[in-house]
Formats: C-alpha cells, sequence, structure tokens
C-alpha cells in the first residue's frame, strides 16, 4: 500500500497523553506548552547570536569600518519587514508549516512544496555547519581546560571530527524527541548562559578601552546614510541573511504555543528587536576597545577577523576567558537543538497535508512530538555533514555560502504570499496596507534583489572559495543541484500523491498519523 494516502479523516480530537489530560493541536502536536518567553528564547537560541558575532564582526569593519553599527541596522531592516508579515499570516492561520502551507494556500501547491523544500535544506545546511563548528568549540574548550593543546588539533583528525559531529547531532535530536518541554529546559540554561558571557564581554570591553585608543564611540557610527558606497551597502544587506536568520522558529511552534494566534507573532518580532540591540551594543563596546587597525587587536587585522572573540576575550576578561570558549560552544549547542525544530515540524505539516510520505505526521503519543521528522531531519543533516566533509573543506564552505541564497529564496516567498493572501483586504485599514502589504513587499523585494545578485555573482569561477565546475562558480552548482533536486522530488510527489497537487487535502482536516 502506497505511503501517501488521499483520502482525508475527521477533525481530529483532544487526546491523553502521558497519562493525563492534555489538549492537542489538528496535527497532533501538544498546544499551550510554549509561552511568549519561551518563543523568544527559541528564536535567540536559532539565531546563536555569539556564534554569528564571532565570525561576523571582522568581516563586516573590513567592509565598513567604524560603520559597524550602522550596517547592522540596514541588515535589520528586510528581517523586520519580513517578520511582520509571517505575524500577520500566523495570526490569520496558526500552522507548524510556516512558508510551506502559507505559500501553498498563497500560489498553490507547487510552490508551495518547493518553499518547504528550501527551509528544510536551508535548516539541514545551518544545522550541519553548526555540528561542526560546536566539535572545533568543544575540543578548544578542553585544550583550554586541561592546558593539553593537543587536544584542539583533534579537530582536525577527519574521523574524530565526524564521529564527535554525529555524536553531536544525535544528542539534539534525543532531545528534541523527548519532547517540547525538555527542550526549553535545556534552552533556557543555555541561551541564559551565552547572552550573560557575551553583556558581560561588552562591558569589560567598553571598560577596558585604552584612553589612547584611536577611535572614541560616536552616535554616527549608528547612521546608515553615512555609509557612501553601494558595496558597503549589499554587504549589511548580505550580512542579515546570516546574523539574523532563525527567527522564525517562534512560528514554527505556533500550534504548541500560547495563544497560537498572537504570541508566536509577537515573540519573533521581539526576537528580532532584542538580536538587533545586542549586536549594535557588542558592536560599539568591540570598536571602542580593539578599534579598526590592521595591527596588534584592531578589528582591521585579518587574523583577528577569523574569530574576534577568541582573540579578544583574553585581552578583554583576563583569566574569564574561558567563559567565551563555553559561550561559543552553548551558542551552537543551543542552536543546533533548536534549528532541529523547524525542519521537523516542516516535514509534519507536509506529511498532514500529504504532500510528503504520510510517516512524517506520525506524532508519538507521549511526548506529543514528531519523532519520525525529527529523526529524519538529523540523519539528512549527518549525511549531509560526513559527505561534505570528506570531500573538502571548501566544499563544505560553499555549501554554507549558497545557503544565502535558500534563506533569501523562503524568506522573499513567504512575505509575497502574505501580500497576496490578504489582496482583499489591504486596503481595508491604514493597519492592513502597511502591515499585510508594504511592509512585507518590500522586504520581499529586498530579498529577492539579494538572491538575484548573489545567483549571478556566484556563476563566477572566483566567488566563493575559488572552486568551481566546468567554469561555473562551485556555491552556484551547489544552489542549482538543490534546486534540481528539490523538483525532482516534487514531481514525483506529484505523480504518488496527486490529492495535495490538485488542492484537496488543503482544504480538509486530515487525522495525524500516530506512532506505530
Amino acid at each position: 500500500m502506497s505511503d501517501y494516502t488521499n483520502a482525508p479523516a475527521s477533525p481530529v480530537q483532544a487526546t491523553p497523553a502521558a497519562g493525563a489530560a492534555a489538549l492537542v493541536s489538528g496535527k497532533g502536536l501538544a498546544q499551550g506548552k510554549v509561552g511568549l518567553l519561551a518563543c523568544v528564547v527559541l528564536g535567540i537560541s536559532t539565531i546563536a547570536p555569539v556564534y554569528t558575532l564571532t565570525g561576523a564582526l571582522g568581516p563586516t569593519v573590513r567592509e565598513v569600518g567604524v560603520y559597524l553599527p550602522a550596517v547592522f541596522i540596514v541588515g535589520f531592516l528586510p528581517m523586520l519587514l519580513v517578520a511582520l508579515g509571517y505575524r500577520e499570516l500566523n495570526a490569520a492561520e496558526p500552522d507548524s508549516g510556516t512558508s510551506f502551507t502559507w505559500s501553498a494556500r498563497a500560489f498553490g501547491p507547487m510552490i508551495g512544496w518547493i518553499g518547504g523544500w528550501g527551509l528544510v535544506t536551508a535548516t539541514t545546511i545551518v544545522l550541519s555547519n553548526l555540528a561542526g563548528i560546536a566539535v572545533d568549540f568543544f575540543y578548544l574548550f578542553l585544550a583550554q581546560l586541561t592546558g593539553l593543546d593537543w587536544l584542539a588539533d583533534l579537530t582536525r583528525n577527519l574521523l574524530v571530527n565526524i564521529v564527535t559531529c554525529c555524536v553531536f547531532i544525535a544528542l539534539a535530536v534525543w532531545v528534541c524527541c523527548r519532547g517540547i518541554g525538555m527542550t526549553m529546559g535545556v534552552q533556557y540554561t543555555l541561551v541564559a548562559l551565552q547572552l550573560v558571557v557575551l553583556i558581560g564581554f561588552s562591558i569589560a570591553a567598553f571598560a577596558a578601552a585604552p584612553e589612547s585608543s584611536p577611535v572614541v564611540f560616536h552616535p554616527e557610527w549608528f547612521n546608515p546614510f553615512n555609509i557612501d558606497s553601494f558595496s558597503a551597502f549589499a554587504a549589511g544587506l548580505s550580512l542579515s541573511i546570516f546574523i539574523f536568520w532563525g527567527w522564525d522558529v517562534c512560528l514554527t511552534v505556533s500550534e504548541e504555543s500560547v495563544g497560537s494566534e498572537k504570541v508566536p507573532g509577537r515573540a519573533a518580532t521581539l526576537t528580532v528587536l532584542l538580536i538587533l540591540a545586542l549586536y549594535l551594543f557588542t558592536a560599539a563596546a568591540t570598536l571602542q576597545f580593539a578599534g579598526t587597525g590592521e595591527t596588534g587587536l584592531g578589528l582591521g587585522n585579518a587574523q583577528i577577523q577569523e574569530n574576534v572573540f577568541a582573540h579578544l576575550a583574553g585581552p578583554v576578561m583576563g583569566p574569564l576567558a574561558i567563559l567565551m570558549s563555553i559561550a561559543v560552544l552553548a551558542s551552537t549547542a543551543a542552536s543546533l537543538q533548536s534549528t532541529f525544530i523547524s525542519p521537523a515540524r516542516t516535514l509534519l505539516a507536509m506529511g498532514y497535508y500529504r504532500a510528503v510520505p504520510k510517516r512524517f505526521a506520525r506524532v508519538h503519543p507521549h511526548s506529543q512530538t514528531p519523532r519520525y521528522a525529527t529523526i529524519a531531519a538529523g540523519l539528512a543533516t549527518a549525511v549531509f555533514y560526513v559527505t561534505m566533509r570528506t570531500l573538502s573543506e571548501n566544499v563544505l564552505a560553499d555549501t554554507i555560502t549558497a545557503l544565502g541564497m535558500m534563506i533569501c529564496f523562503y524568506y522573499a516567498l513567504t512575505a509575497f504570499a502574505c501580500v497576496w493572501y490578504f489582496r482583499h483586504s489591504l486596503f481595508d485599514t491604514a493597519r492592513h496596507f502597511f502591515m499585510r502589504g508594504l511592509c512585507p513587499l518590500v522586504g520581499a523585494v529586498m530579498l529577492s534583489i539579494i538572491f538575484w545578485r548573489t545567483t549571478l555573482d556566484s556563476m563566477s569561477p572566483e566567488f566563493g572559495s575559488g572552486s568551481h565546475i566546468g567554469g561555473l562558480g562551485l556555491v552556484f552548482v551547489i544552489a542549482v543541484v538543490v534546486l534540481l533536486l528539490g523538483l525532482v522530488l516534487m514531481f514525483i510527489a506529484r505523480w504518488q500523491a496527486p490529492a495535495f497537487f490538485d488542492g484537496n487535502t488543503l482544504q480538509k482536516q486530515i487525522k495525524p498519523v500516530k506512532a506505530q
């Protein structure tokens, strides 16, 4: 019998879980488990501010100098505009499928399927990168803790690296499969640790800044209009893809949230605003302490740019510098765990609407989590990491660069879907015009420009690591392969499950599939 089904079932009823009465969503997820604070914590965790900043501060200074805070503001704008569109869509239709479901409602099943594919592949690539970074900082932490420098070099051993990475992925999957409650218990601890260390580092950097520092704090650092070159402006927009990406996990848990129509959208907007404030504070403090020079501790120094916190933690924090290594490790570990939520619940929604085999819609009766979808996402992440790491570290780096194109694609698609979804009510009120129309439209256009600009640039064999196939840049080839693979899988799904692509299952309540 086919693993797809075309026949809808009756609406699902609340069922007991773990021996006690518990409310469940239409897909079988536990309702009322995630409040506003928990949603914000998940968003911050997925963004991983400590991990993101340690690699983003230096390259951004290389582009814009002291206007680092200003370019963060520029990069923040499309994320906020798109987040407002997500908020409106969630208020109208809370759904764990987010981009997949809303794009399918607005533009039809085929566009929705590709939107879901973009989200799942983007998060899979991010997960593999996070796991790899966690391995690097894990062995660095062990070396700092024991004083044995050779431990830090273990990450270069291919077998040790791969085994450790797979263990980290397995642990993250295990925590997610235990239930959203355990997930949040771990997240509160890891997010609190990284935020305390990052804020402490920033305060210490302000206090430790030498009086003779060549860079003096000035409000003009925060003025985006002082960025006088288009290339720097484009760099700020491109940077936003990486440093703000991940807030949409707040909407992914909408069916498990308190007040599904309002809380997740508020949490997404609040997360983006809090992250911006944190980035601006840290950027100003780091500039004040290190300056932008190309020698010594200056942020213009190529060695400093590779890993800012690894080089500045000692001079700024003294004997407490090891806390920064712990914070980066906590940041990557927290994000590794929370990021699994998005692909797992997107696959759950795709299985629920029969866009993929129905086994992905299985929800465990006790933990009320999509265990099958979560394990599938974990296996895909492990296979992807092992394959890319075995081929070449450059291949892995170029794949991460291609990630930005995928993120731009599905964020922009969802924002366009918001405008089209609400097209009949855009002019009912001024609020509808701005929140459902103008804001998401502008955000979608900005991200679309970045997507096409990156696509054209990535065709050059010099783009990224400089690797190329047949004269085309490896980043471009990877993006095209991922897209073509998605199209092939979509047509296979269309052949095996015509009901979804005919729009039948999107219109009816379908009973979730429980674990066998």
